[in-house]
């Protein structure tokens, strides 16, 4: 299978990722919910564990849709995008050190983490339109930490706002090729 083969398979059957922002969107949102409405802690609690629901929640969703759920076991891309995937959990360590040093860098170092971590969906899935996400996501964390470092949730709203606006356009892209 070549390089090109692939990346369109995980373009079209993870749907340009349309169906994964969404998931990540609303997970975001409701964690965002929480930590203006509820708790700091439950805010937390909800973006880490809701996190670790985001693929097979996404596999549910286009199994509903009708889609296939995995990639072609000669794509080589398969354990690629779970080894993407495991880069998350791994910087929590980094992630629990800013919020230790102030709580609301919580969203804001998440947003840094996540934005870094779709580097290689580039790759992956053949799109360019990755690195605007990802650059999106790095300068609001950043911006957020640095100018509005007493504002829990704002980064946890702007994660929503990203992930939800981009899911329609990346869906169409996907869908042009």
């Amino acid at each position: 299978m070549q390089i090109s083969e692939a990346q369109k398979e995980v373009r079209t059957v993870y749907m340009g990722a349309f169906v994964g922002f969404i998931v990540t969107g609303v997970i975001w949102a409701i964690s965002a919910a929480l930590g203006t409405w509820n708790s700091k802690n439950l805010s937390i609690m909800a973006l880490i564990l809701g996190g670790t629901f985001i693929f097979p929640l996404t596999q549910l969703l286009l199994k509903i849709m009708g889609k296939p759920i995995t990639l072609r076991k000669e794509n080589p891309f398969s354990m690629l995008a779970m080894q993407i995937a495991f880069t998350i959990p791994a910087t929590y360590p980094l992630i629990a050190a800013a919020a230790s040093n102030n709580i609301n860098w919580f969203f804001p170092s998440f947003l840094v983490v996540v934005g870094a971590h779709y580097l290689p969906f580039i790759f992956l899935y053949g799109m360019w339109q990755f690195l605007i996400v990802a650059v999106a996501l790095v300068a609001f964390g950043t911006g957020i930490g640095f100018y509005f470092p007493d504002s829990f949730t704002l980064g946890g709203w702007v994660g929503t706002a990203v992930y939800l606006l981009a899911a329609f356009p990346f869906r169409a892209f996907a869908q042009k090729q």
